[in-house]
């Protein structure tokens, strides 16, 4: 809501406002400085408050107060307030800095559309009012509009050609920019040191050496854009040379020699010359963030770990690094607890640390950390941040709280595509394939343009559902229609969608007319399609196929076992383990996990006792006999072609009833209060006995069951599953 002016100003001081300017002794005006130069000291500590008090308490002011004022208010992103100073400001003291200053601040709030405005009310424009123009185009991205405003400047400085050229450079376009550098009358330190950044980024080494060794003058950031530029394209140990012979040295020359190192995975030579940098302690802490996250790209989470406990003083930067470095190398629970002790901590969690987060939840589908982080985001206004809402929505889809990640979406005013996209992928994934549809005829409806990824979405919801007429539509239409040309991950669902519904031909010349090679995704499809259909011929040679493409995958081995599993062809069963075990391929074991009071229980299917070696094992093979007697008692008889080996029915029974996704529910059912849903996760796919066995549970038991599986989500009620048995 918009404050009134007065409210702005205070009472008491509204008679000053209009006051015309005095003419005033050297004392006062040594005070005037003074004031004016503490106001915006004041500001650029963040001291906003101060700041005003002081402005307010002046006897006299200049243009310079007013000014200062005004951009206290824009450096504290209170464009607002800044507008209604310079309303209120007396006209014989708005001089053109004072609307450069207006100019400059929209610019810098990002608002150029009212910069702009402000850049053509101007009754009087300096080369400083273009300039500052100029960039607000290109650091929105509009480098077209500021070539054109460019071309209309009637005066240019060093300053103007130098952001012009970035603008060039920005866009990769290496040789106009060249052609302006070569046009500039006077080429400073800095529109050298742009040139030989932009030749660095093209990865045109030789020209940007040769410009840099032109160079008369050369600063430290000059030095560090060359050695960055030696780095970034492979040449780590010239640009270490160069680091080496560097006249002077600051901590982003240290850094970016670090991260040089570390992106070339050559961690042990980062940390010797980390410790190098010891000799003067302590290191800057953005250089020790700085590590942190690289030893963590590199898997080095253990020296990630000691230097940031080692670390004396840690910021934001130093919390979020060592999150993402946990996030990265799947240590999903270390993440938590180290968000948690952050903010116990005292530190607010910042952008990074949040999306880190909010990706390992939706990874556990830890619901309860879920709604905790959604709090962190409310209480630290990221609430109105596009990519951290879209973590959001992605989150709750993933835990399988659908009706949240609908409040979130419904309630953000500005949907980009990927929260559409969220959405679509998210109904699919929890089999409502008409909802998921609805959700992409309400995008097209905003005028937001689908892409591929929309339409991944799309056609997993008509494979989801079935709809096999629907996707072949959308399939069609995504060329003609949307000019999305469709991918490998697109005939993947095409695949996946024709033979769910049993059309193993169709899904054959599918593959046979791709414009591309198919991949293992693909094949995958086709053989998971020939498991349910029992199609052992075109089984056979998607195998085949899948073992030129992953050689040591055990995916495709462990479908085929199925498929002669079913059949009862034991002899092929173990002649495929044989080749596994020859090749050295490994199966990964199933397992499933439930969130109870804030902890992650994980279970694994060995077929063993109950309990999967959980520490209340006894408990829950006691609940799982219990559960047995009432399955059996209603209806339920064991699927034993799910078991992939030759032994008695008593045996399969056993192997079976200790699948890890029934230890989950069976730890559910101990725990979890009457009435709250039982949230399940697997790594795998639910095969279909465990499928029968939830569906009976829910029903016997009155409880709803959410199972999230490798592929999607089923909501079991009532004896029932989402899924429709279509799955």
């Amino acid at each position: 809501m918009r404050r009134s002016l007065t409210a702005l100003i205070r009472p008491q001081q509204l008679h000053r406002l209009n006051a015309p300017a005095t003419a005033i002794d050297g004392g006062a005006a040594d005070d005037l400085f003074s004031a004016n130069s503490r106001i915006s000291q004041l500001a650029r500590m963040g001291r906003l408050e101060q700041a005003r008090k002081m402005f307010d308490e002046m006897l006299d002011r200049n243009s310079i107060s007013w000014n200062a004022i005004v951009a206290a208010y824009f450096q504290s992103g209170r464009p607002e307030e800044a507008r209604r100073l310079f309303d209120a400001m007396p006209p014989p003291l708005r001089n053109t800095a004072s609307w450069n200053g207006m100019v400059s601040g929209y610019v810098k709030t990002r608002q150029l559309h009212e910069a702009s405005a402000f850049f053509d009310a101007m009754p009087e424009r300096n080369v400083v009012s273009w300039t500052a123009m100029l960039r607000g185009h290109v650091e929105h991205g509009s480098v077209g509009e500021a070539e054109a405003l460019f071309r209309r400047m009637p005066a240019r400085n060093v300053v103007s050609y130098t952001v012009m050229l970035g603008g060039l450079l920005r866009e990769g376009r290496v040789e106009e920019a060249r052609h302006l550098f070569d046009e500039m009358p006077h080429k400073d330190v800095v529109a050298r040191t742009s040139m030989v950044a932009g030749y660095c980024q093209a990865g045109r080494l030789s020209e940007a050496r040769a410009l840099f060794d032109e160079m008369p003058k050369r600063n430290v950031v000059s030095w560090t854009t060359m050695m960055v530029g030696y780095a970034q394209n492979g040449h780590v140990d010239i640009a270490r040379k160069l680091f080496e012979v560097m006249p002077e040295r600051n901590e982003v020359t240290w850094t970016a020699m670090l991260s040089g190192y570390l992106h070339a995975g050559r961690s042990e030579t980062a940390l010797e010359l980390f410790h190098a940098m010891l000799e003067n302690p302590p290191p800057p802490v953005a250089t020790c963030n700085a590590m942190i996250l690289g030893l963590g790209q590199n898997g080095e989470v253990a020296a990630a770990e000691e230097l940031f406990q080692s670390m004396a003083e840690k910021d934001e930067g130093s919390w979020s690094g060592m999150i993402k470095v946990y996030e990265r190398n799947g240590l999903e629970t270390e993440a938590l607890r180290a968000f948690s002790a952050m903010q116990a901590a005292g530190q607010r969690p910042n952008f990074a640390s949040l999306v880190s987060v909010l990706a390992v939840c939706a990874a556990l589908a830890t619901l309860r950390h879920g709604r905790q982080v959604h709090a962190a985001v409310l209480k630290s206004h990221f609430d109105g941040d596009l990519f951290v809402v879209s973590a959001l929505i992605t989150m709750y889809v993933r835990c399988g709280d659908l009706g949240n990640s609908k409040k979130v979406f419904s309630i953000f005013p500005a949907k980009d595509t990927a929260m559409w996209n969220a959405m679509i992928t998210g109904h699919a994934q929890h089999g409502l394939a008409w909802e998921a549809l609805a959700v992409f005829s309400d995008m097209r409806c905003a005028g937001v343009a689908p892409d591929d990824v929309t339409f991944i979405g799309v056609l997993s919801a008509c494979s989801y559902g079935g709809k096999v007429e629907e996707g072949r539509s959308f399939f069609r239409s995504m060329a003609k229609v949307y000019s999305v040309e469709p991918k490998t991950e697109h005939y993947a669902c095409m695949v996946d969608m024709l033979g769910r519904a049993g059309l193993i031909e169709e899904a054959v010349e599918t593959i046979q007319k791709m414009p591309m090679e198919p991949d293992a995704v693909v094949w995958g499809s086709l053989l998971g399609a020939c498991r349910t259909h029992k199609n052992l011929a075109v089984a056979e040679k998607a195998a085949r196929e899948l073992r030129k493409l992953e050689p040591g995958g055990a995916g495709h081995y462990v479908l085929l076992c199925n498929i002669y599993a079913a059949g009862a062809r034991w002899g092929e069963v173990a002649e495929l383990r044989q080749a596994m075990r020859a090749r050295k391929v490994s199966k990964s074991p199933g397992c499933s996990w439930i969130e109870v009071e804030g902890k992650v229980h994980v279970f694994t299917g060995d077929g063993g006792g109950g309990g999967g070696g959980h520490e209340e094992h006894r408990e829950i093979a006691a609940v799982l006999e219990r559960l047995g007697g009432r399955l059996r008692e209603a209806g339920y008889l064991p699927d034993g072609s799910f078991v992939l080996h030759d032994v008695d029915e008593e045996q399969k029974e056993q192997s079976l009833g200790h699948h890890s996704e029934k230890l989950a529910v069976a730890y559910g059912l101990m725990k979890l209060p009457e009435g709250m849903p039982i949230r399940v996760m697997k790594n795998l796919r639910v095969c279909g006995d465990c499928h029968t066995t939830m569906k009976l549970t829910s029903k016997i038991t009155g409880r709803e069951i959410i199972l999230r599986d490798a592929n999607r989500f089923h909501h079991f009620r009532d004896g029932s599953c989402s899924c429709g048995d279509y799955w």
